[in-house]
């Protein structure tokens, strides 16, 4: 299968294409002209295909799509963000191009990473504009839309601060979230170019566990050893802070705050054994990342 992936230099895409290739698919990876040299050259070493391409330039994108059987996409603003990027150019408009060139390309299936939150927001109004978009664009598709990712939310980029035992934790820390690790989104989405479930479907992804923030405190402090000292946030302070943001992703970025506060669930009993995709937990992601207790944390 020839897979096309848009957003290959980014932190899921790469895990994606490093999937796709394990798994004896075709991978044409896209790069914009100011990727980093490093990711590019990694993509190069695992026997990718690149073509240079900009969601933001629909002509290069015909160049991408040209031939594939699947375009994969999970380019997104919220972590690459370059200049000229805005949720409304990148993920909306430019996600929309995308769909219209892959329409106009044949491709067989075009599998979306979105989001499974429904607050509203720029982002969120965004991926829900491309996901209509796609629904009626006679494609094939597959809609993903996996909750929060471990290692993006349970790191110290987002203040859960596990090299120092320091946790930053929104609202009350009580509303469990189903937080699933990064891996098996990828998992999913190679899954999605070719398995017969995902064929028109819109799929939430969780992880096997529905956990608080404080039952994941806990099992940090269990792995590390150390007690965490615990920074809160108050619902009132993140609903002023969306209220404040002055641009869309900053505004985008307060609501998934304020997300975190409410919870996510979702049940992947059914999907994670029509898939055949076994699921990390959060204490085999703890081990992962601390080590045994004593020992220095290996980081991700």
């Amino acid at each position: 299968m020839k897979v096309v992936v848009v957003g290959a230099t980014g932190f899921l895409g790469s895990e994606v294409c490093a999937q796709l290739v394990k798994r004896g698919h075709k991978v044409r990876a896209v790069v914009r002209p100011s990727a980093d040299k490093a990711k590019v050259d990694r993509l190069r070493s695992m026997g990718a295909e690149l073509v240079t391409a900009d969601l933001r330039d629909p002509r290069s994108l015909e160049k991408a799509c040209k031939g594939e059987d699947v375009v994969l996409t999970t380019a997104s603003t919220t972590f690459s963000r370059q200049p000229g990027d805005t949720i409304e150019t990148v993920d909306r408009d430019g996600q929309i191009s995308l769909v219209e060139v892959a329409a106009k390309a044949h491709v067989r299936r075009f599998v979306y990473v979105s989001f499974s939150l429904d607050d509203s927001n720029p982002l969120r109004s965004a991926k829900r504009e491309v996901e209509k978009r796609l629904k009626e664009s006679g494609l094939e598709y597959a809609i993903l839309r996996p909750t929060y990712f471990m290692e993006v939310w349970l790191s110290p980029t987002l203040g859960f601060d596990y090299l120092n035992s320091k946790a930053t934790v929104y609202g009350d820390g009580l509303k469990r979230i189903s937080w699933i690790s990064l891996p098996d989104v990828a998992a999913f989405a190679v899954a999605a170019v070719d398995h017969p479930a995902a064929k028109n479907q819109v799929i939430p992804l969780g992880g096997p566990d529905a956990l608080s923030p404080n039952d994941v405190v806990k099992i940090f402090e269990r792995h590390t050893g150390k007690r965490f000292t615990i920074q809160t946030v108050p619902v009132p302070a993140l609903q002023s802070q969306f209220d404040g943001a002055q641009d869309s992703l900053q505004k985008s970025f307060a609501s998934l705050c304020l997300s975190v506060s409410k919870g996510d669930e979702i049940d992947m009993r059914k999907t994670s054994k029509e898939f055949a995709i076994h699921l990390t937990s959060v204490d085999q992601y703890a081990r992962r990342v601390t080590g045994p207790p004593g020992d220095t944390p290996s980081g991700h």
